[in-house]
C-alpha cells in the first residue's frame, strides 16, 4: 500500500518519489495544500474503489498513517 499511495503522492505535489517516507507529514513535509490532500484522497477513493471517511481523513498526518487507514478499510 505504501508504493501505491507514493506513486499517487508524486502526481500532486513536487517531491521525489526517493523523498517519501512512512513518517513524512503531508502538509509539513510533502507541501500538500488541504485542496491538494482532498484531491488525492478522491483519487485514491476511484483507483483503490474505497469511500474515505471524511471525519476519520482529517486526523491523517503522515504517509504511515495513511497507508494504516488504507489498509484498514480496505480489509
Amino acid at each position: 500500500m505504501f508504493e501505491r499511495l507514493a506513486d499517487i503522492i508524486v502526481n500532486y505535489v513536487e517531491v521525489n518519489r526517493e523523498d517519501i517516507k512512512p513518517e513524512s507529514r503531508f502538509m509539513e513535509d510533502l507541501g500538500f495544500t488541504s485542496f491538494d490532500f482532498m484531491s488525492m484522497l478522491g483519487e485514491i477513493e476511484e483507483e483503490l474503489d474505497l469511500e474515505i471517511e471524511q471525519e476519520e481523513a482529517v486526523d491523517i498526518r503522515t504517509v504511515q498513517e495513511a497507508v494504516d487507514y488504507l489498509e484498514k478499510i480496505s480489509g
